[in-house]
This record gives C-alpha cells, sequence and structure tokens, in this order.
C-alpha cells in the first residue's frame, strides 16, 4: 500500500520550500560561515534547490544537496539542468541523521528549518560536524521557542502549521547542540517572525516567473489530486495565526567553527 503523502511531497510537487528569514537569513547564514569561491558545501534538507543553486551561482562554488525527500531532489536536479549549475551542484536522497559521506570532507555545512524536524537532533548535529573539515563551519537557521515553556496551544499550532514532527528548541537548547558536537566559537542571533516581510521574501527568492509556476502547479493538484484537495482544507483549518505567535515563536541563526 502507498503510503499517505506527506506536507514535504506536497512541497516537491508544487516546487515550493521555505524557511523563516528567507533569503536574508540565507545571506546571512552564507556570511557567517564565511562561504567564499571554491569551497565545498553541504546543504542539509536542500528542499526544491534554491539554495544550494544560489550559493554555487553567486559565490562559484561546488554544492552538494541532500533531502530526504525524493521528489526534492527530482526537482532539484530540474533547477540545476534549467539554471545550468548541472557542473557546480549534485543532489542526492539522504537523511540528516546518517549523512553518507565521509569524515572532514565540506568546508561549510548548513541547514535551514531541517533540525526541527529529526527526533533525535543530537545525531544529526553531530552528522554535520563530522562531515565538515577541521576549521569549516556548520550553521543553522531554525526555528526557535523565544519564551519557554509556550502554551501547549501554541506548541500544537506549530506542530500543524510547520509539519507534524517539527519539534522547535529554545536558542539556548540549540546552542548547546552545537557545543555539544564540539563546536566552538558560537555565534546566536534570534529574531521574531514579520508575516509581510516572509511573503516578500518567498517572492524575492523564487521571482514572479517562479512563483506563477508555483501557483499553476498548485491550481492543477487542486484539480487533480483528492488528497492535495484533503491536505489544503486541512491547513486552512490552522490558517488563523495566534495573537501571541510573536511572543514565543520565532527563528534563531546559528553558526559554529570546527
Amino acid at each position: 500500500m502507498k503510503n499517505k503523502p506527506t506536507f514535504f511531497d506536497f512541497a516537491a510537487d508544487v516546487g515550493l520550500t521555505k524557511h523563516l528569514g528567507g533569503l536574508k537569513a540565507t545571506e546571512e547564514i552564507i556570511g557567517s560561515c564565511h562561504i567564499g569561491k571554491g569551497q565545498y558545501v553541504l546543504d542539509v534538507g536542500c528542499g526544491v534547490g534554491v539554495t544550494p543553486c544560489f550559493i554555487a551561482r553567486r559565490y562559484d562554488c561546488k554544492v552538494v544537496g541532500v533531502d530526504r525527500v525524493k521528489g526534492m531532489v527530482e526537482r532539484c536536479k530540474e533547477r540545476a539542468k534549467r539554471e545550468r549549475l548541472t557542473d557546480r551542484v549534485e543532489f542526492r536522497v539522504a537523511d540528516a541523521q546518517d549523512l553518507p559521506f565521509e569524515d572532514n570532507l565540506f568546508d561549510v555545512v548548513i541547514t535551514e528549518s531541517v533540525t526541527a524536524f529529526p527526533e533525535d537532533k543530537k545525531k544529526a548535529v553531530s552528522e554535520y560536524v563530522r562531515v565538515t573539515k577541521p576549521g569549516g563551519y556548520v550553521g543553522l537557521n531554525e526555528s526557535t521557542w523565544l519564551k519557554v515553556p509556550p502554551p501547549p496551544e501554541l506548541v500544537a499550532w506549530v506542530s500543524q502549521s510547520v509539519g507534524t514532527t517539527a519539534k522547535p528548541l529554545a536558542s539556548k537548547e540549540w546552542v548547546e547542540l552545537l557545543e555539544t558536537a564540539g563546536l566552538r566559537d558560537i555565534m546566536e542571533r534570534t529574531l521574531t517572525i514579520n508575516v509581510k516581510e516572509e511573503s516578500k521574501g518567498i517572492l524575492r527568492r523564487y521571482g514572479f516567473i517562479g512563483m506563477l509556476g508555483v501557483f499553476w502547479r498548485m491550481i492543477f493538484l487542486r484539480i487533480k489530486s483528492p488528497a492535495y484537495r484533503k491536505f489544503v482544507k486541512e491547513v486552512q483549518k490552522v490558517s488563523i495565526v495566534p495573537n501571541n505567535l510573536n511572543e514565543y515563536f520565532g527563528y534563531g541563526l546559528y553558526v559554529g567553527r570546527k
């Protein structure tokens, strides 16, 4: 029996993945990790490949992207071919908790809205560090509780909105994960969510033509797929943002050096 499609399967189908802070947060992580020309970069949980292609094109790097969802990797390869970057980016299916790479391989490892999902976050971060060269950087952009403990109803809303397996941590906990994995010189910065800016960030990241393609695929899926229509109804149930969201929930940028 075929497994029930997940949020990430539908995201791959429409060709859209996002993370809090958008391209601005990506650029800050890139700067804090000192990504530069000729480096070897790993993007864990690369979604539809926007960040790997951006880094490869802007910084003339070799970038590897991994994602556990096969459909995401397929979209990544399509994007790389469309942007004529197949000589600088490659993609494969892999789990953050078990990366298929040798030790001390990459100059930089980054993740964006990924490490909140694995059950064993400690193992995932240890894997990021394992495959990073000595002196290299690990950078995370992750959903973060700004105040703890958050109200139970808000925890439930975030899980339903962001993904049923998402478990954000407080900033202190994210930093402790990096330190426990052996990273040093930890940089942390937490930010609140601005809904209007988040929307602008998506448009900036994908461009007008890209977003037209996303909307067309959404319409097509809604017409053709009963499972997708059911999924949209479930999303609409949690579409009303809680009044106290910005008080408790945001995102953080965390960077450490091996």
